[in-house]
C-alpha cells in the first residue's frame, strides 16, 4: 500500500549556464562543477526519479506506477495518462544566463516528437541583484519581424525583460518565448516532456569550443506571436492555509506558507506534490511522520487522504493535476 510520502533521488544535471547555488542553498551534494538543474520528480525516459526513503526505497517511478496505478495517480489521472506520470518538477539555478528558447504545445509535441508539450511555470527563490528573465515579447510580434531581428543577431531589441525577486511566479505557455537569466534560482512545474527549442544561445561556446544546437527552424511553427501579457501571476500569501496560484489545463499549483498546523484533505483525485521552497516541515498522519526540508519534495500518492503539516517557518508549493 502507498501509504507514505515518497521522497526520490535528485537527478543533477550539469549545464553550461549552471551554477552551485543548488548545492550551497539546496544541500544538493555534487562535485559538479556547474550544477544547472535537480530533477525532483521524473517519468522522463533515461531520466527515471528512484525512491530514496521507506519500505519503496529503490524502486523507480515507473516500477510503482506499474504496480499501483490509481492509488499513486488518482482514478481520473489513470484514465487520462495511464503508466506515465505527467509531471516533471525541478529545482534550476542559472549562473549565466539560459538560451533564449520556447517548446511545443501539446499538439505539435504529439506530432513531432511522440511526447507531451512543454508548459511549465516558475517560482523563483532567490534572485541576486537586477537579475531578470525574458518572457515573451516587447511589442506586437509578426513572423517578418521576428525572422528580420534573429537574422540580424538583434533578438534581444524585441524581447520583454522582466525584474525579479524571491517570491515571483510566472506562467510559461507552449510556445511562449523565454529565458531565466543570470542570477535567478527557482522552482519548475511543467509537464513531463525535456523538448526545447533554442533560437540564440549568446553565440557562447563550450569548453571544446563547439555551439549548441540551435531549432531555428523547428521553433517558428511553435512560436505564439499572439500571446497576452498574462505570464506574471499574482497569488494571496495568506498564513496557515491554501493559497490558490495558478490552474492551467495540466496543473494546479498552491503556496502555504505555514507557521501553525495546517489540516489537508486530499478531495481532488490526484497525487500531491509538496516543493518546500523556505523553512521546514512536517507532513503527518496516523500512518507516517515525514520532514521536509529546504530544497526537498514530497510526492503524496493519491490514496492518502488526511494528513497535517507543521511548521513554524516553512513556505511550500502544492502541486497536483
Amino acid at each position: 500500500m502507498l501509504k507514505y510520502p515518497l521522497k526520490f533521488e535528485p537527478i543533477l544535471k550539469e549545464k553550461i549556464w549552471g551554477g552551485q547555488k543548488l548545492n550551497a542553498l539546496l544541500n544538493k551534494d555534487s562535485n559538479l562543477p556547474n550544477i544547472g538543474e535537480s530533477w525532483e520528480i521524473s517519468d522522463v525516459d533515461g531520466d527515471i526519479s528512484i525512491v530514496s526513503n521507506g519500505a519503496l526505497k529503490g524502486k523507480t517511478l515507473k516500477e510503482l506506477l506499474e504496480s499501483y496505478k490509481a492509488e499513486l495517480l488518482g482514478e481520473k489521472n489513470y484514465k487520462i495518462f495511464g503508466n506515465k506520470f505527467p509531471l516533471l518538477i525541478k529545482f534550476i539555478d542559472a549562473k549565466e544566463d539560459l538560451s533564449i528558447q520556447l517548446h511545443p504545445n501539446d499538439a505539435l509535441a504529439a506530432k513531432r516528437h511522440d511526447s507531451f508539450g512543454k508548459t511549465e511555470m516558475w517560482y523563483v527563490m532567490q534572485a541576486d541583484e537586477k537579475a531578470n528573465l525574458i518572457v515573451g515579447f516587447n511589442q506586437e510580434m509578426t513572423l517578418d519581424k521576428y525572422k528580420s531581428h534573429l537574422e540580424a543577431k538583434k533578438l534581444t531589441e524585441i524581447l520583454n525583460y522582466e525584474d525579479v525577486e524571491e517570491g515571483d511566479v510566472f506562467f510559461i505557455d507552449g510556445g511562449r518565448i523565454h529565458a531565466i537569466g543570470a542570477g535567478v534560482m527557482l522552482a519548475e512545474i511543467q509537464q513531463t516532456s525535456d523538448i526545447t527549442y533554442r533560437v540564440y544561445d549568446w553565440d557562447r561556446v563550450d569548453a571544446q569550443g563547439n555551439q549548441r544546437d540551435l531549432h531555428i527552424d523547428l521553433a517558428l511553427e511553435a512560436l505564439d506571436f499572439n500571446m497576452k501579457d498574462d505570464f506574471r501571476v499574482s497569488y494571496p500569501k495568506k498564513e496557515n492555509q491554501t493559497n490558490k496560484m495558478l490552474q492551467c489545463p495540466y496543473f494546479i499549483s498552491n503556496y502555504l506558507e505555514i507557521t501553525d498546523t495546517v489540516k489537508k484533505e486530499n478531495t481532488v483525485d490526484s497525487f500531491i506534490i509538496y516543493m518546500c521552497v523556505s523553512g521546514e516541515a512536517i507532513i503527518e498522519s496516523e500512518q507516517f511522520s515525514e520532514v521536509i526540508k529546504k530544497g526537498e519534495t514530497v510526492l503524496l500518492p493519491a490514496g492518502i487522504k488526511t494528513y497535517q503539516i507543521t511548521s513554524k517557518n516553512a513556505r511550500v508549493l502544492e502541486v497536483y493535476v
